[in-house]
């Protein structure tokens, strides 16, 4: 018989036991008139295209387990377009601490990015496959910032606060074609993207400062030869004038985001696996190295996980650290 995925899993790593219980407790209140707007403790999704397998996961932190409180964090998962010229999204949101509707924002800021990617995904997969890191860069940055002024938009309608009616937004694009490795990430707010090569972590997050749209630069996309230390092909960028945006109509925002944008494309090796969290996760992540090994050891393997390990590995908790955990790991055959 195979081994069980489950042989070597563990519940918690670090210096001791959480101070909650390991499994939910308590469900959030329900509003009779509104069950439409409950979120399950954990949501959890999965597929294979062309080289590479995805696992992705939603799921309550034991702090809002303990309370009753709903996930402040959605998830979504979704594919646009058929063959090889589909394109896979992912998208993750967190909603504001200590606020009553913060999940609803939080699925707010996954349904419309969805929609303007959806609806420009056709494009969006011609600029990928054809290596346009310009067109493609400013274009998620408009879809971004439309995205996020609709939920503000949204919040003025409702007669909620803005500033509290938020979440952060963090995508992953991934075309579905085997002969294109080329894996965008794009959004705004806390988070981490990590890269798990040759069993050794590597975090690869863009990291921009608050004035700075612009984002870090941007690995193995437009594939001169020059490389970087690690092997990686960096970009070059010709220069050359940008003609008129053929993403949706241009929608100005009520505002610009409080946050800069993020972005990076980088071209995946076989033995890869990208992980896109939260904060939840990306967290614990950097400041745990039991929490980095033990992954490293149960996603370096050549078989990506089935989803219940995955679910199993992204719920291995850490003392000090109680928030919703989103993650979404793409492993390269």
């Amino acid at each position: 018989a195979p081994p069980s995925p489950f042989a070597d899993s563990v519940d918690y790593v670090g210096s001791g036991p959480p101070t909650y219980d390991p499994e939910p407790t308590a469900l959030p209140l329900a509003d009779p008139e509104a069950l439409g707007e409950l979120v399950a403790d954990t949501v959890l999704d999965g597929a294979r295209y062309g080289a590479c397998t995805v696992r992705a996961v939603s799921l309550r932190g034991d702090s809002a387990r303990y309370r009753g409180e709903p996930r402040r964090d959605a998830l979504l998962t979704a594919r646009f377009g058929t063959g090889e010229q589909a394109l896979l999204l992912i998208a993750m949101a967190t909603g504001a601490r200590a606020t009553p509707g913060a999940h609803l924002a939080a699925a707010e800021a996954c349904r419309w990015i969805g929609r303007a990617v959806g609806r420009s995904h056709q494009r969006l997969a011609e600029d990928i496959h054809g290596a346009r890191r310009g067109d493609l860069k400013s274009g998620l940055h408009r879809l971004t910032d439309r995205a996020l002024g609709r939920l503000r938009a949204s919040a003025v309608e409702q007669g909620l606060d803005p500033g509290e009616h938020t979440a952060s937004l963090r995508c992953l694009l991934l075309p579905a074609g085997p002969d294109c490795r080329t894996r965008v990430f794009f959004g705004v707010g806390d988070g981490g993207l990590f890269r798990l090569r040759d069993g050794a972590w590597q975090d690869i997050e863009p990291h921009v400062s608050p004035d700075d749209g612009t984002g870090a630069p941007v690995v193995g996309f437009g594939s001169p030869p020059e490389r970087t230390p690690e092997g990686d092909r960096l970009t070059l960028d010709l220069g050359l004038p940008a003609p008129p945006s053929p993403f949706e109509p241009a929608e100005p925002a009520p505002e610009p985001p409080r946050e800069p944008f993020r972005f990076r494309a980088s071209v995946a090796r076989p033995g890869d696996a990208l992980v896109m969290c939260t904060a939840g996760l990306a967290d614990p992540l950097r400041g745990e190295p039991a929490l980095c090994a033990y992954l490293a050891r149960r996603w370096s393997g050549r078989t990506p996980p089935g989803l219940a390990a995955f679910l199993a590995d992204a719920q291995v908790r850490v003392k000090g650290y109680a928030d919703d955990r989103t993650a979404a790991a793409v492993w390269e055959a």
